[in-house]
């Protein structure tokens, strides 16, 4: 029976964590899609509010996120067009991969983090930008 627990223990067989639910992932893609839209609106209010709080702690202003998004996230900020990808469950947050083509036609991957707030909201902790492999304009 020892033997018996220690491979499921090794196995990893735990309580199953909560798979995230299709109200999450419209949630986190309706977080990014606005983010994004007020992005190209410079509406720094509503680009900000979809921050999570270590984001902000980061950029304490919306000026200074909104100056640091421009200058390090130009495909972001000025997305030409984007499209939903993948959503993933990582543990303590989700991952949504989104695809971009920049002004000025250049395709890039974008992966969004996204954390789940105490108020069941979604806010966005990070994002890593890649040119994408093998795609031109």
């Amino acid at each position: 029976m020892r033997a018996l627990l220690v491979f499921l223990a090794l196995a990893g067989f735990s309580a199953p964590a909560a798979a995230f639910s299709d109200s999450d992932r419209a949630a986190v893609q309706g977080a990014i899609e606005q983010q994004l839209q007020a992005f190209l609106h410079d509406d720094a209010t509503a680009a900000y509010s979809f921050a999570a709080p270590s984001i902000r702690a980061m950029f304490p202003s919306q000026d200074i996120f909104m100056q640091m998004v421009a200058k390090a996230y130009p495909q972001v900020y000025r997305p030409r067009s984007h499209q939903f990808q993948g959503l993933e469950e990582k543990p303590g947050h989700l991952e949504q991969m989104v695809s971009i083509v920049d002004g000025g036609g250049v395709y890039w991957n974008a992966l969004y983090l996204l954390e789940q707030q105490p108020d069941g909201s979604w806010k966005i902790t990070g994002c890593i930008i890649e040119k994408a492999p093998g795609v031109g304009a």
